[in-house]
């Protein structure tokens, strides 16, 4: 490989978006949501996109590993993996067995930056980042509708609220299901919990079930149940959830919970990093792993955990957060390359008004999203969107996420502790 393709520049941009007042068990979304869109450009001018938090600590890390990916051909993954390793976390070996407390803060650097060599690399050769990652086995991806209770409009907050209005009953909660189905296809549900007393969050999901009787359906308490709560809510729960996301708290009590369980149990809060594989395992604490490149180490990562889930029987589908068109194109052209992801995937997408891609947001379908034919992400910077978006950075305020403290303008008393139920 020549100069012209080697790493020249690095940029990192903070960006803000408009975000509902979504409830969870946290507290309450605040007015903005913050992201970093990641740019690597060759020598010979191409550029690759990549996409990650944007508070100060994951940018503080980017900027940190930024100065050793100069000169790096896009094609040496291990040479990124080495150079995170050694800014992010000094003296750390990348060939050591990962550690049980996990990594987050390395794998989300590699994320990041690999999903743009990976782009390059699907430029320079022409071909869509699907097949960079060995092909895919699906052109769609399906998505599933993200449910949440919500304020009609954020308290001291400037903006008049959204169309989607107050989400606070089970009626209403069916009606936010309808619009997201009919607008966007979704064929599963799934809803946002940990915000009220448990039984009132059943009868919302014996609502949808009326309402949606062919929809498989799941609820995600954030572990904001006790075991015993969810002990004593398994007999309303047996027959109605497709899984139940992250009840409780820790990987200790999702196995015990799993003892009498009699549904599949998912989580993307207490088996977050390989490290965490051989407990899991050992307590036989989950069934369904919802990964996350963003946190998981990239996209070969959530392969790389997908061959693991076909070893020990264990489900795959995807977690997201609030995000831009970069992350839905590189979390579709990885699922598109999975056999056995087994679930429709997670979006907050339906809920983002900005986006950041030419041309708008991507169309989510029949509840699917089609993958993007390239070449690389198939998607580019629409470079107003951006100026705008890093505009909005600058102005609001705000540097890391911090749902209670929102919360807390609506009832002072709020406390983030779980478990709350």
């Amino acid at each position: 490989m020549n100069k012209a393709d080697r790493i020249a520049d690095v940029r990192i941009h903070p960006i803000a978006f408009r975000d509902p007042p979504l409830l969870n068990v946290a507290g309450v979304h605040e007015p903005w949501a913050l992201r970093s869109i990641i740019e690597i450009e060759l020598e010979n001018g191409l550029v690759g996109l990549g996409e990650s938090y944007g508070d100060l600590v994951t940018l503080a890390d980017l900027e940190r590993v930024k100065p050793a990916l100069i000169g790096l051909s896009p094609f040496d993954l291990n040479a990124l993996t080495r150079c995170v390793y050694g800014a992010v976390a000094p003296h750390s070996d990348p060939a050591a067995t990962f550690p049980p407390a996990g990594d987050k803060a390395r794998a989300t650097a590699v994320g990041a930056f690999e999903v743009a060599m990976l782009d390059l690399q699907g430029q320079i050769l022409g071909q869509p980042l699907h097949q960079i990652l060995g092909g895919a086995v699906r052109d769609r991806v399906s998505f599933s509708a993200y449910l949440f209770y919500k304020f009609a409009q954020h308290r001291d907050a400037p903006d008049p609220g959204d169309d989607w209005g107050e989400v606070l009953t089970p009626e209403q909660m069916v009606g936010e299901a309808r619009r997201m189905v009919e607008q966007y296809g979704f064929g599963s549900i799934k809803l946002k919990g940990g915000v009220f007393e448990p039984e009132r969050e059943l009868d919302a999901l014996d609502a949808l079930r009326a309402a949606f009787p062919k929809h498989p359906l799941r609820i995600d308490p954030n572990g904001g149940w006790s075991v015993e709560t969810t002990r004593r809510l398994m007999p309303r729960l047996d027959g109605l959830l497709e899984y139940c996301e992250d009840p409780v708290n820790s990987l200790a009590e999702m196995g015990e919970v799993a003892r009498f369980a009699t549904m599949p149990l998912a989580t993307n809060m207490c088996t977050i990093a390989f490290g965490h594989i051989p407990e899991t395992i050992r307590l036989n604490a989950v069934q369904v792993i919802l990964s996350d490149h963003h946190y998981w180490g990239g996209l070969r990562a959530t392969q790389h955990l997908a061959w693991i889930g076909r070893v020990f029987g264990i489900g795959i589908s995807m977690h997201s957060n609030s995000h831009m068109g970069v992350s839905l194109a590189a979390m579709a052209h990885v699922a598109a390359t999975i056999p056995n992801l087994a679930y429709a995937c997670d979006t907050h997408y339906p809920w983002q008004t900005d986006e950041v891609i030419e041309g708008g947001k991507l169309p989510i379908e029949g509840g699917m999203v089609a993958v993007p034919q390239g070449p690389g992400l198939g998607v580019r910077l629409d470079r107003d969107a951006l100026a705008r978006l890093r505009q909005n950075y600058r102005d609001c305020g705000i540097r890391k996420r911090d749902d209670a403290t929102e919360m807390r303008k609506y009832d002072p008393a709020f406390n983030p502790a779980r478990p709350r139920f």
